[in-house]
């Protein structure tokens, strides 16, 4: 009777232990995360954009320059999308277009990329200041790691094709520069 005692109160002190021990599946995205810290990326959970969508998502981020500012656009997987929304190539619809068509090199660039990226990636984001990846984390590091080139070459196309103009100085009168 003694032995079962002691080791009921074993398990009672164990088991919070055990749960505070991070299961393979956090493991598994401890190291994406660290791997893709590492490699220039930053990620934040925050709601994505998406029409109804309640919580928050990872969110994968590569910054542009502040010189070379990237145009604004919004593709949503097609599992996730209105049939109302453009088709635009692989299973990706536009929910925001880019104003000008994208140059060849930036599009085949995206292209590309749409149709490697695993099935929980939900949506490609670009505004002025980043291109963002929206998506669950389904693989581990070293696979990751497979799109940071892509990502890299994506945002190096798309810098410098901005939707806003950029902000001129004001001369001492309250002109613009040179006018």
């Amino acid at each position: 009777m003694e032995w079962l005692i002691i080791i009921f109160i074993l398990m009672f002190v164990i088991a919070p232990v055990m749960w505070l021990k991070p299961s393979p599946q956090q493991k598994r995205q401890m190291a994406l995360r660290t791997s893709a810290t590492k490699q220039g990326v930053t990620i934040k959970m925050e709601k994505p954009p998406l029409h109804h969508f309640r919580g928050t998502m990872p969110a994968y981020r590569w910054y542009f320059s502040q010189q070379q500012p990237g145009p604004d656009f919004v593709l949503v997987r097609e599992s996730n999308a209105s049939e109302a929304l453009e088709l635009y190539h692989a299973g990706w619809r536009w929910r925001i277009a880019p104003l000008r068509p994208l140059p060849e090199m930036a599009s085949v660039s995206l292209k590309a990329l749409l149709e490697r990226l695993p099935q929980d990636a939900l949506v490609i984001e670009s505004n002025s200041t980043a291109l963002t990846l929206w998506w669950w984390e389904s693989q581990a590091a070293e696979r990751f790691s497979t799109y940071i080139e892509d990502f890299q070459a994506l945002k190096e196309a798309l810098g410098g094709l901005s939707d806003r103009p950029a902000a001129r100085p004001l001369n001492g009168a309250g002109e613009t520069a040179g006018h």
